[in-house]
């Protein structure tokens, strides 16, 4: 039977002139802090991850999570060392933008967030409105992507954009002007594209910020063999290379040079 440990989110704070409690926490800020916690755990590989289970309990707002006990072991380390070191520029993308969501509700809401784990009796990060727990800015700089996939998805609501699903990068979003998607006369979903895409990339890892992706051009590709095309390339160079001595010319071309 796999082994489980608990992590706590204790929040500290007022509603007006009241102390916190489950009772008047709003359900908006307990949607962020599960979102937030799973991509603190499990960063990248989501589909697979162990079971986390959750419970909100009394002594101003405390958040319970219990997972695998190996991933609590991760995360505290974690939580360790963003303490120590006061930043996050080391930490995956993920987790990184999980800790500076907490960050900005801390600093919204004048609430102090304390984590501990089952491992220790302490608390092993404090994020408060004093604190600065940001990622710096010059280790991300803007590039350009290309990515191909099957477009799975376009359109939104107030923001448009394009999904496309890549055997490489995953499942991906993508912003797009709503004229460009207006403009399509053609059904683009289900087809294969190339994406040419803009975003931020980490200067260090090599990750990239897939929040920050912005289209650029949409290219039909694919990747299946076209041997009638291939044909007529070779057709078209053997017209070329007609009355030259192939081996005459490579002699020439290697010089003295004896392989």
């Amino acid at each position: 039977m796999e082994k489980i440990g608990e992590i706590e989110i204790k929040v500290v704070g007022k509603l007006g002139k009241l102390d916190l409690k489950p009772d008047n926490y709003d359900i908006k800020h307990i949607a962020r802090i599960l979102q937030n916690v799973e991509d603190m755990l499990y960063p990248t590989n989501k589909k697979d991850r162990p079971q986390i289970t959750y419970s909100i309990q009394e002594g101003s707002v405390r958040h319970i999570f219990k997972t695998s006990l190996q991933s609590i072991i991760g995360l505290s380390a974690i939580l360790g060392q963003i303490q120590k070191s006061n930043s996050i520029d080391f930490l995956e993308l993920k987790t990184a933008q999980a800790i500076e969501s907490i960050q900005e509700l801390s600093q919204q809401k004048d609430y102090e967030f304390l984590f501990s784990t089952s491992l220790k009796n302490e608390v092993e990060l404090s994020i408060n409105p004093q604190t600065r727990f940001f990622r710096t800015e010059n280790t991300w700089a803007d590039a350009e992507f290309y990515f191909y996939g099957i477009l799975k998805d376009a359109g939104g609501k107030s923001k448009a954009n394009i999904h496309i699903d890549t055997d490489e990068y995953g499942y991906l979003t993508i912003e797009t002007a709503k004229d460009f998607l207006m403009d399509q006369k053609r059904n683009l979903l289900y087809k294969n594209f190339g994406v040419r895409a803009s975003g931020k990339q980490n200067l260090e890892t090599g990750e990239i910020d897939n929040k920050s992706l912005k289209l650029l051009q949409l290219i039909d590709y694919n990747p299946e063999f076209d041997s009638d095309y291939l044909s007529s390339l070779i057709s078209k160079a053997k017209k070329s290379w007609k009355g030259i001595n192939t081996d005459k010319w490579l002699s020439e071309l290697r010089g003295e040079y004896e392989g």
